[in-house]
């Protein structure tokens, strides 16, 4: 009965993290989007892509 409980609780750990891990990135992406001044994908339509990706710093 321990062992199923031990995995259950990491299981449920790993799961949040990844939930607020993935909440993070995604209100960091939405700020970005929102930002005039932030420089675009290499992904976009009007952007080279052979530039350096937007979410690589320094």
């Amino acid at each position: 009965m321990e062992g199923g409980f031990l995995i259950l609780m990491l299981a449920l750990f790993t799961m949040l993290v990844f939930v607020v891990a993935a909440i993070v990135s995604k209100r960091k992406t939405e700020e970005r989007m929102d930002d005039p001044q932030s420089e675009k994908s290499t992904l976009a339509k009007d952007k080279s892509s052979h530039g350096k990706p937007a979410d690589v710093s320094s």
